[in-house]
């Protein structure tokens, strides 16, 4: 999948934009595809109190608000709600021209670095 995200103005920012590999039958983005993309957003956003650690998803909720369509820019944002030592809680939101498409929220488990390494 083509997602990006940057640093702006002290906050994540993730983007994709649809093509047609992206829709479902009925002309509109799958589910999976904008669930996946949030997912990709909890990390992105999780990333700034992960740091050098790794992490995996333990929990993933979400709220289809309104359908997206091929050629929309989709922008995803979020917020770190708790960065604890084992468990880090994050909660978002998908957009497109600046709608709401779909709320999120997760758990990420964070696993150390040394421990990946030894």
């Amino acid at each position: 999948m083509p997602f990006w995200h940057r640093v702006e103005g002290g906050k994540i920012r993730c983007v994709f934009r649809v093509e047609q590999k992206h829709l479902n039958g009925g002309g509109a983005v799958h589910g999976g595809c904008l669930m996946t993309f949030a997912d990709y957003c909890l990390f992105a956003i999780g990333n700034t109190v992960l740091k050098e650690d790794r992490g995996v998803t333990l929990s993933f909720t979400c709220e289809f608000i309104d359908a997206v369509y091929k050629g929309e820019l989709i922008e995803g944002s979020g917020e770190v709600v708790r960065g604890g030592r084992s468990i880090v809680f994050l909660r978002g939101m998908l957009t497109s021209a600046g709608r709401p498409v779909l709320s999120f929220s997760g758990t990420v488990k964070r696993i150390s670095a040394a421990r990946l390494s030894g």
